[in-house]
């Protein structure tokens, strides 16, 4: 780590148009010495051997311009033969043969509602064929995208140019390693190994695992550290005032709907209320990606409502909890909403506990991946038609699923408000200086302030909440009609931290 950033500190810096740094993801030296970064949401970097400057290469709505799909990077790899490749969060990977010139992009349109996830670092070369690791598989090349095969499990869809090359015990895979001639596939909870190219996959007696928690601690830190350096981050002023500290929840918790021993994370690029850097409407709920077939479970007691299609033909379950929200002037009927399953399990009338197997992870409906889409409605009317209607895009009565979950054990929340000098809230804004290093396929950022079409919770009236926030201290940055403000919290286990953001520092 002390050598990686000496190195870096004699490069120049990156080009920030923020002011707040740029998001270091993925950092590669190619044979040639030219030094790749990628980022969230601002490209890719390129420092040319004996340029002092660096180039930018971004995606493009010109399809002409054979520009690269995606501006959040994470994954490079260097072929034999000058291949540059690169891989997304979210929108597929890509290859140029001509030093970054131009691309070809395989994303949504030649892979369909699969595929897009590439794994953190997730290519590989070895030789000349190249593996690509995401949360559907691995897929494999030796001629450059021509052809295509696939390894994944027996759940796995591949499309009819796709042949299946082996098969693996799951198909979310985390990271992939080469190492002594021998192909590594972590998945959650386990890895499989294989000696023959990814023909046949064992899992070992003595399991590895991707990294242990201190280990993953230490890699956040050296992305931090190589952020931090490459991009000049700003660090945040001292903070007088007293510090937002964690109180118990004024609510409910529900559990997870997905186990810890599957992927239980919350993908951190597009929370409720999140446009993912303005790349899409504000979200409508939240999302946790895991593979095609992982058991979905009820977040509390409750009878089913809806178990049918709904959106886009998504296949969804809906279920009505026992569990009744009140507020000063009103008692709200609470229901959780699960969507994109590729198989339903619950039926309407049944009634549920918490962690009942309600249907199966899928990609139904309107999805670009494997997913469990996930809401929580607080209504003042026991209609199931005003919760589910696939002729409604927003639902009038959803709200922030962060806020109804229990975070992850060891961690905890932080919700609150940004107002504007004429006391409104403050919409999309960005608030920076929060430290999250999981999940890293979809690797957190900034928090991002509710749109207009998102609901604040009942009780809280927030603008912004997010769980599984690591226990400390923090200084959080927000930008208010130009001028920053910054907040101290404290973030406890199994509590919820409140601040807010007036439109002015505070002495």
């Amino acid at each position: 780590m002390l050598l990686l950033l000496a190195m870096l500190q004699t490069i120049p810096q990156l080009p920030d148009s923020s002011g707040w740094g740029v998001h270091v993801l993925a950092i590669a030296r190619a044979p040639d010495s030219a030094l790749w970064v990628g980022t969230y949401g601002d490209g890719i970097f390129v420092l040319r051997r004996g340029v002092s400057e660096w180039e930018r290469i971004r995606s493009s709505s010109d399809t002409s311009a054979h520009s690269i799909s995606w501006d959040f990077v994470h994954a490079f790899a260097f072929g034999p033969r000058g291949q540059i490749w690169y891989g997304t969060v979210g929108n597929g990977w890509g290859l140029s043969t001509d030093g970054g010139k131009t691309w070809k992009n395989w994303e949504f349109g030649q892979l369909g509602p699969e595929w897009q996830y590439v794994a953190p670092n997730g290519i590989l070369t070895v030789g000349d064929t190249t593996y690509i690791a995401t949360a559907d598989g691995i897929k494999l090349t030796w001629d450059d995208g021509q052809t295509w095969r696939v390894i994944t499990d027996s759940m796995g869809a591949i499309t009819a140019k796709d042949s299946i090359w082996g098969r693996i015990p799951n198909q979310y895979v985390l990271a992939l390693r080469y190492f002594r001639d021998t192909l590594e596939a972590f998945y959650p909870s386990n890895v499989a190994v294989s000696a023959d190219a990814g023909r046949t996959w064992r899992v070992p007696a003595h399991a590895l695992r991707v990294d242990t928690p201190t280990e993953r601690a230490v890699i956040a830190a050296v992305q931090r550290s190589v952020s931090d350096t490459l991009s000049k981050r700003r660090t945040a002023p001292a903070v007088a005032g007293p510090v937002a500290t964690g109180k118990s929840p004024r609510h409910t918790w529900f559990r997870r709907p997905i186990v810890l021993t599957d992927q239980p994370y919350i993908d951190q690029t597009y929370r409720f209320g999140s446009t993912m850097g303005g790349n899409f409407q504000p979200h409508q709920g939240i999302e946790f990606n895991n593979a095609d077939g992982t058991p979905v479970h009820a977040i509390g007691d409750g009878v089913v409502v809806h178990s049918g299609p709904a959106e886009q033909g998504a296949l969804t379950v809906a279920i009505k909890h026992d569990a009744r929200l009140t507020t000063h002037d009103a008692r709200l009927v609470v229901f959780s909403v699960y969507y994109h399953n590729s198989k339903l399990i619950a039926q309407v009338g049944q009634r549920v506990k918490a962690g009942d197997v309600i249907a199966l992870v899928g990609n139904t409906g309107r999805a670009t991946n494997d997913h469990l889409h996930l809401e929580v409605h607080a209504s003042p009317f026991d209609s199931t038609r005003l919760i589910v209607d696939p002729d409604v895009r927003y639902p009038p009565y959803n709200t922030n699923p962060e806020l109804w979950i229990a975070p992850l054990p060891g961690t905890g929340m932080i919700a609150g408000q940004v107002w504007d000098s004429a006391g409104k809230p403050v919409y999309q804004a960005r608030i920076y200086g929060l430290v999250k290093s999981e999940p890293r396929e979809t690797p957190f950022s900034f928090i991002e302030t509710y749109g207009p079409r998102n609901h604040s919770d009942p009780i809280y009236k927030e603008h912004f909440g997010i769980s599984d926030v690591p226990p400390g201290t923090y200084v959080l940055g927000v930008e208010i009609s130009g001028k920053r403000v910054y907040r101290q919290v404290k973030v406890e286990a199994g509590k919820l931290t409140w601040v807010v953001f007036p439109p002015s520092p505070q002495p």
